[in-house]
């Protein structure tokens, strides 16, 4: 094994220092593979000592680590296979961005999206949640970039613009109800929802009202 004097100490990962180094030089020297193994596990354990930062991280990242710090010649019974020294160093392929242009720049594409899974939705009343949500969005993003020129009637004809024809809701009904105003949204229900909450109500107020329930029938022994 080459020697390196303390000041010449070579350093593949430099963020772990010369000293983890210097530990890992020594155990890959060591001739018994079960000592080999037992001291490599040992400086897995410093490390996570040594930077508590670095509990954070996946134990195969830190034995790839020792791996690359024994310039992959450390041969041990360990957890996770040694990588490819091929790979090291190797450009990452490139990101595939989405083609074609956005239709309307000041919604982005992740409008359109919603859009394309709106239509999926075969419900009339969740398709109409739906397109009420997205018009909320559209209202915030059209605001900001246009504060002047604005009207819900334009919300909806980007939106059948953007769902070729295919979403609808009555523009009076958003006008009256104010249905793309962002302070709606926790106010709107789904109707199915809506429903099943009235019910638990009517059922609530059934038991309240019941003669001799609750609390009176308990004042009455109480004066007796």
């Amino acid at each position: 094994m080459e020697h390196f004097e303390p000041d010449k100490q070579r350093l593949i990962l430099k963020e772990y220092g010369k000293n983890i180094q210097r530990l890992v030089d020594h155990i890959t020297a060591i001739e018994d593979r079960e000592k080999r193994t037992q001291s490599a596990y040992t400086v897995i354990e410093i490390i996570k000592q040594l930077n508590p930062n670095m509990k954070a991280e996946t134990d195969q990242k830190l034995w790839d680590d020792v791996y690359i710090m024994s310039d992959f010649k450390l041969d041990i019974d360990a957890p996770f296979p040694m990588p490819e020294k091929e790979l090291l160093g190797k450009r990452p392929q490139p990101i595939g961005y989405p083609k074609g242009e956005v239709k309307f720049k000041h919604y982005g594409r992740n409008i359109e999206k919603l859009i394309e899974k709106a239509i999926e939705i075969e419900n009339d009343e969740e398709q109409e949640a739906a397109i009420i949500f997205i018009g909320q969005l559209m209202r915030s993003f059209h605001s900001t970039w246009n504060r002047e020129n604005f009207d819900d009637g334009i919300i909806l004809d980007d939106i059948k613009t953007l769902s070729k024809g295919r979403l609808h809701i009555d523009l009076e009904k958003v006008r009256e109800n104010s249905l793309f105003e962002s302070n709606t949204r926790r106010d709107f229900k789904i109707p199915h929802i809506e429903e099943e909450h009235s019910k638990k109500s009517n059922r609530n107020n059934h038991i309240k009202r019941r003669p001799g329930g609750g609390g009176s029938h308990i004042n009455k022994k109480r004066r007796n």
